[in-house]
């Protein structure tokens, strides 16, 4: 037990520091990433019935099968288990577990979670003397079957060091055993995987380059608000004298690892023994993203349940709720003219650069900002984002919306604006499709085992496109985002000129399959009366 409890605290000095003494409340309000609204009359969003997932070392307690269980707190896991199997009474019970449960569905009153309503699936994988990328996979995998098949999210808090990696000179290519498992799972079971961002020196980095999920760096406190991206991030292109060290913990060649935004600064959270802690780390990042997405698949199944006409299945799809997380980011705020699409605040980069500064804002190859990726998570906005509904290129579509769709190679599917876009506005718009991994599933029962592989069948390339309505030529467009390595295209940039516009997804260069699926958001400001 002693050297669990030792493996434990070396990976959490990287996941997630955590210092003695309130702010979770901050951080799911207006000053972090404004689910408050969306838990307020009229609309009750909470996650009710949504099945949710958190894989670590260790677990949370659950309430008369621990004693740990801290039933005073509220923070009531659905099921727990250890690995593939249910959890041994009062064992792999763990701290940070339990503070990163918390910031997903405590249900206290002062330190109310993201999702209070959600129904947690939680599996501990062990020891790190005693397990590894198999277990983690297996762990992963389990998770991801509760719920009757139905889990939407899956947090992963944690992460393997490429030191601990079996390859010859590992490197974060997206090969690493754990990561192929996750993005396979994202497929199969069609599920968003959260992961926390590596912090650096020696830290958690795989599985940080897996391409079908989301992965965070956080933000601490600026003026009240949660708006600059916090140094302990490894989210800036090394330099100096831990080049060496660090720059084996990015992801190599262009692809950027960080997704998106999320407080994670001195964050208020319920402990093991019922008391507040402050914690810090992407660790406490990661689960307001994961939680976020129960309290939009509750708003997205109230929709389907009520036969809403521009709702479809396809809202429960992960890359969906990847693209509506995305597109629908905090990154410089509006000057209430509503022309940068009501953004609540502006974000700074370590060196108080914004945005706007980025090579990402300047270079149609580069989709993704190194330390911000598209901004900082703003649920009420993807609320607003999600709501805008499917709309199908076969019609014409709104200023806001999103899709999931299916593109053949070397062909495109466009997208008709049905009103003309303002000039001097900013459009945004994201696109994300899957990385294909396939189980070598050698005893055919259609589950990962240990000692089973992945096979990587690639990326295909899509690009992305903002044109005027009456141009055929890609050439010929407004903006465009052209990565040839990510699996996101970002667009946001200035409209010209007022008139109809179309958004063009183009399916480049095959890797695998001819037809690739894909989900699609877009925010736009039509033209003022």
């Amino acid at each position: 037990m002693t050297n669990k409890i030792l493996s434990l605290i070396e990976v959490l000095a990287i996941a997630g520091m955590t210092t003695p003494v309130l702010a979770l409340n901050d951080s799911t309000g207006e000053a972090g990433i404004n689910a408050h609204r969306l838990h307020e009359f009229p609309l009750n969003l909470l996650g009710r019935k949504i099945g949710i997932g958190q894989v670590e070392i260790g677990r949370p307690g659950k309430f008369g099968i621990d004693k740990a269980g801290n039933n005073k707190a509220r923070i009531l896991p659905q099921r727990v288990f250890f690995r593939d199997k249910l959890a041994i009474p009062n064992e792999n019970v763990d701290n940070h577990a339990v503070m990163v449960a918390g910031v997903m569905i405590s249900d206290d009153k002062l330190l109310q979670g993201v999702a209070p309503g959600a129904k947690l699936y939680a599996s501990a994988v062990g020891s790190l003397n005693e397990g590894g990328q198999p277990q983690e996979c297996l762990a992963s995998q389990h998770v991801a079957l509760q719920n009757s098949g139905d889990v939407r999210a899956i947090n992963f808090s944690f992460g393997e060091s490429l030191e601990r990696d079996s390859r010859e000179e590992p490197i974060l290519d997206g090969k690493a055993l754990l990561t192929k498992c996750i993005d396979w799972s994202s497929r199969v079971h069609d599920v968003l995987y959260v992961v926390a961002g590596n912090q650096g020196q020696g830290g958690i980095p795989i599985p940080t380059d897996h391409f079908n999920g989301i992965t965070t760096a956080y933000t601490t406190k600026r003026q009240d608000k949660f708006t600059k991206v916090d140094f302990a991030n490894l989210s800036a292109l090394p330099d100096g004298i831990g080049r060496s060290l660090i720059k084996r913990e990015i992801n190599v060649g262009d692809r950027r690892a960080v997704s998106l935004l999320a407080p994670g600064s001195q964050i208020a959270v319920y402990n093991q023994e019922g008391q507040v802690e402050k914690v810090s780390g992407t660790s406490f990042a990661a689960p307001h993203i994961t939680a976020s997405v129960a309290l939009l698949q509750e708003y997205g199944d109230r929709a389907l349940n009520q036969g809403v006409s521009n709702w479809s299945l396809a809202s429960r799809r992960h890359e969906v709720m990847k693209v509506v997380l995305l597109n629908s980011a905090d990154k410089v705020q509006d000057q209430g003219d509503g022309l940068l699409l009501g953004m609540g605040r502006t974000i700074l980069s370590e060196k108080n650069l914004t945005w706007l500064d980025s090579d990402a804002y300047q270079n149609p190859r580069i989709p993704l900002d190194i330390q911000m990726g598209t901004g900082h998570l703003n649920v009420f906005r993807a609320y607003e984002q999600f709501r805008g509904g499917q709309n199908s290129p076969e019609d014409f579509v709104a200023e806001i919306g999103w899709d999931y769709g299916e593109v053949e190679v070397n062909t495109y599917q466009d997208y008709y604006l049905e009103f003309p876009l303002q000039e001097g506005s900013h459009a945004a718009i994201t696109l994300a499709w899957d990385r294909l991994v396939y189980l070598n599933d050698r005893n055919r029962n259609g589950k990962y085992d240990v000692g089973e592989t992945f096979r990587d069948r690639g990326l295909n390339n899509l690009d992305l496109y903002l044109m005027p309505a009456d141009e055929e030529s890609n050439l010929r467009n407004t903006c465009s985002s052209l990565s040839s390595e990510d699996s996101v295209e970002h667009i946001f940039c200035p409209v010209p000129a007022t008139g109809y516009y179309k958004i063009r997804v183009y399916h480049r260069r095959q890797l695998n399959n001819p037809s690739q699926s894909y989900g699609l958001a877009w925010w736009t400001v039509t033209q003022k009366n």
